[in-house]
C-alpha cells in the first residue's frame, strides 16, 4: 500500500506577490497579461475569486467582474526561485518527488520512517515548515495514491489538510461526485448525467463494455476512477520524452479569437514547465483540441524553437479541422534524444 502526498501552493504567483508586497493581501490581484495586450489571467488571489475573476479568463473580462483589480505581469525568475526553496524543503522529508510544475508536486513517503510513518504527521510538517521558510501557504492530501492525494489536496482548500486513510476511501470514493474525477469537465459530465450517473456509486454499476462503447478509451479510466483504482508511481528520474499542460474548461470556447487567447496562458504555463526543467533540447511543438462533441485532433511540427508565431499556426491548422466550440486546449513539445547533436535556443530573441 502506497503511501502519497500531493502538495499545492495555494494561488501560488499571486503569493509570491502578496508576501513581497504585503499591501496587497487584501487587494484584489491577478498575475497575467494586460487588457489592451488581449492577455489572460494566470491566476488570482481568493479575495479577486470573490469577484469571479478565474485563471484562463481574458484580462478584459475580469476587469468587468473587477474593475478595482490590480492586474501584476508574472514574474517567472522570481517565481522559480521561491519553487526551488520548496522543493528542497520536499527532499528533506522523502526523495521520491515528481514536480509538476513551480507550485505543484507528489511525494511517495511510504517508506519514510520520521514522524512514525504518519502521513497526517508529515503533512503539517511541511505546511509549517514551507510557511515559516518561505512565507507561502500550501494545502497538502494524503491518501493511498495519486488520484486521491490529488482530489484531497483540493479538499480543504486554501491552507487546507485532508487525509484519506485506506479504510475510508471506498465510502469516500462512493459518495464523491463525478465532476470531480480527472477528464470530467462540463461535456462528459452532462453526458453522464444522461445516463442518470452522478456519483461515482452510481458510475460503478455501468458495465465497462457500455463505458468503452460511450466514452471509447476514457471508458476504461473512468471504470477504474469509479473504484479508486489508480497504479500510477511517483516518478523522481524517469526519462521524460515530451512536456505539456492543458485545460478542461468549465464552458465551452466558442470562438478562434477567444480559443488563441486561452491558448497564449498555456503557452506561457509550457514555458515555465520546460525552463523548470532544465530547458531540455527540443524536437517538437505540438497543440491539442478536443472539440464539444468529443473529438480531439493534435498538430505538430518539427522545431527546436518555442515561438507564439509557431504555436498559432498549429492552433489554426487544428482548429479548421472541425471548427467547433472547445472544452480543452493543450500545448506541449517532445523532446530530442540524449545523443541528439544539436544544440539550440529554448527562447529566441522576439520569440514567446
Amino acid at each position: 500500500m502506497r503511501k502519497i502526498l500531493h502538495v499545492d501552493c495555494d494561488c501560488f504567483y499571486a503569493a509570491v506577490e502578496m508576501r513581497d508586497n504585503p499591501s496587497l493581501a487584501n487587494v484584489p490581484i491577478a498575475i497575467g497579461g494586460q487588457a489592451d495586450q488581449r492577455g489572460v489571467i494566470a491566476t488570482s488571489n481568493y479575495v479577486a475569486r470573490r469577484y469571479g475573476v478565474r485563471s484562463a479568463m481574458p484580462t478584459a473580462h475580469a476587469l468587468r467582474l473587477c474593475p478595482q483589480l490590480k492586474v501584476i505581469r508574472p514574474d517567472f525568475p522570481r517565481y522559480r526561485a521561491v519553487s526551488r526553496q520548496i522543493q528542497a524543503i520536499f527532499h528533506e522529508l522523502t526523495d521520491i518527488v515528481e514536480p509538476l510544475s513551480l507550485d505543484e508536486a507528489y511525494l511517495d513517503i511510504s517508506d519514510v520512517e520520521r514522524f512514525k510513518g504518519s502521513g497526517t504527521w508529515m503533512a503539517q510538517w511541511l505546511k509549517h515548515t514551507i510557511k515559516a521558510r518561505t512565507g507561502i501557504t500550501v494545502s497538502v492530501g494524503v491518501a493511498p495514491n495519486r488520484f486521491l492525494a490529488k482530489i484531497a489536496s483540493d479538499w480543504r482548500k486554501p491552507d487546507g489538510l485532508f487525509v484519506l486513510t485506506p479504510s475510508e476511501c471506498d465510502d469516500f470514493i462512493a459518495a464523491l461526485d463525478v465532476r470531480y474525477l480527472p477528464g470530467v469537465g462540463p461535456s462528459t459530465r452532462g453526458r453522464l448525467e444522461d445516463m442518470g450517473i452522478t456519483t461515482c456509486l452510481q458510475l460503478r454499476d455501468v458495465p465497462l463494455s457500455i463505458l468503452l462503447d460511450r466514452f471509447g478509451r476514457f471508458g476504461q479510466r473512468l471504470y477504474e476512477l469509479a473504484r479508486g483504482v489508480d497504479e500510477r508511481p511517483v516518478e523522481s528520474v524517469h526519462v521524460r520524452k515530451s512536456i505539456s499542460v492543458e485545460t478542461t474548461y468549465p464552458q465551452d470556447i466558442i470562438g478562434q479569437d477567444d480559443c488563441w487567447q486561452a491558448l497564449q496562458l498555456l503557452i506561457t504555463r509550457l514555458q515555465e514547465r520546460v525552463a523548470h526543467h532544465g530547458s531540455p533540447r527540443l524536437r517538437k511543438l505540438f497543440v491539442k483540441i478536443r472539440f464539444d462533441d468529443f473529438t480531439h485532433t493534435t498538430m505538430e511540427t518539427l522545431d527546436h524553437q518555442m515561438t507564439d508565431s509557431r504555436f498559432r499556426e498549429l492552433f489554426e491548422q487544428a482548429w479548421q479541422r472541425r471548427s467547433r466550440p472547445v472544452r480543452l486546449l493543450g500545448v506541449g513539445v517532445r523532446l530530442a534524444e540524449q545523443d541528439d547533436p544539436h544544440q539550440l535556443s529554448l527562447f529566441p530573441t522576439g520569440g514567446a
